[in-house]
């Protein structure tokens, strides 16, 4: 048989096989671009760090600075990576990032803020404090806000038995969490303030995250009517209490009890109570030290003790507080929560919902438009 094909070395001079000799051109090593430019200095905490790769995809981009590792998210072809959150003011930040044989690295520093913006106060919220069911939360900045949008996206709250709720400003530097519904008893609230890197006017940054949690306690409603002149407390559902009251006496507007649903502010053993608007020797003047008095308004209504036990349970005959036997008065004083709820009926007066904490007094679907989101 003769071979159809033989093995051997070419003769001297002659070409290679087709495909033996081919050049391979050198694939281009991806390039990667990192904003901010490095050596940047007053970077605003607002910006965000973009790392894109042309030519390959990204294998891994770290962000590091303010004390911790900067979060953020690939694009769906990988090639373009962006940072989620602001960034921390006055801080130096690195960045490193990896496509393929390709590495780069910057380092730049963000501004220091002209202004800074902190919590300056959740009330109520203090160290051990049980709350009612009816409690807002009241959030204070130390600087006003003009970014209201941006800064109040950064709130967050988490409720172990979530309810729906929503914050309404009340001025540029307050702003107020209520619930559509008492919140459910017996649970922690979580409160959360990501203000870090947040603009929250011209000049002015967040420089402080904050967080705190509020503990819900028993469900406490009161509920007066000032017409039979009977106080009767309820906790978590159950009756604890029965109280004779005397009301306001309602020969004016000032000493009429003002019905609606009032929320215990504030307490004090005494409190001295001094009529508005009057002098010593003017008619209906008058100075005197109260017991056991726990505030359910701005208007100067207060639940506390008297010892005119003739009129309680019978006529109304006060400045406009509610008052009982301070024996019993004495209980409701030891056993109020802030937020407490104590639901008046029976007067001409309505209770305004920024009069004090009466803020259930607004319809909840009006109190959403108080929110900037």
């Amino acid at each position: 048989m003769t071979a159809s094909c033989s093995s051997g070395s070419a003769p001297a001079g002659a070409p290679e096989a087709a495909g033996e000799s081919a050049t391979v051109s050198a694939t281009p090593a991806p390039q990667i671009k990192i904003s901010p430019a490095a050596g940047s200095a007053k970077v605003k905490p607002n910006k965000k760090v973009v790392v894109t790769a042309s030519g390959g995809v990204l294998d891994e981009v770290v962000v590091q600075g303010g004390g911790k590792q900067l979060e953020g998210d690939f694009n769906a072809d990988k090639t373009k990576w962006v940072s989620k959150d602001p960034l921390r003011p006055t801080s130096s930040y690195s960045v490193s990032a990896k496509a393929g044989k390709t590495t780069a690295a910057a380092s730049f520093k963000t501004l220091k803020p002209e202004i800074e913006l902190e919590v300056a106060d959740v009330t109520p919220n203090q160290k051990g404090e049980e709350v009612g069911v009816g409690a807002p939360i009241i959030l204070t900045f130390n600087n006003p806000v003009s970014d209201k949008e941006a800064v109040e996206g950064a709130l967050e709250v988490e409720a172990e038995k979530p309810v729906e709720g929503a914050w309404r400003w009340i001025n540029d530097k307050t702003v107020i969490y209520r619930t559509a519904t008492y919140w459910p008893a017996h649970q922690t609230v979580k409160l959360t303030a990501r203000l870090n890197g947040v603009q929250g006017g011209q000049d002015m940054y967040g420089v402080k995250d904050y967080t705190t949690s509020i503990e819900i306690g028993a469900k406490q409603i009161s509920k007066i009517n000032t017409k039979t002149h009977m106080m009767y407390v309820y906790r978590d559902g159950k009756k604890v209490q029965t109280m004779r009251i005397s009301a306001g006496m309602a020969t004016t507007r000032e000493y009429t009890t003002t019905s609606g649903v009032h929320l215990t502010m504030e307490k004090g053993n005494p409190v001295r109570m001094i009529s508005p608007g009057r002098k010593k020797g003017d008619p209906g003047y008058y100075d005197v030290m109260i017991n056991h008095a726990v505030r359910i308004s701005n208007s100067g209504e207060y639940v506390h003790a008297k010892d005119n036990v003739w009129a309680q349970g019978r006529q109304n005959v006060s400045h406009g507080c509610i008052n009982s036997r301070p024996d019993q008065a004495k209980w409701f004083f030891d056993n109020m929560q802030r937020g407490d709820v104590v639901d008046i009926k029976g007067t001409t007066r309505k209770l305004e919902w920024n009069n004090g904490w009466g803020f259930w007094q607004m319809p909840f679907k009006e109190w959403k438009k108080g929110s900037a989101l």
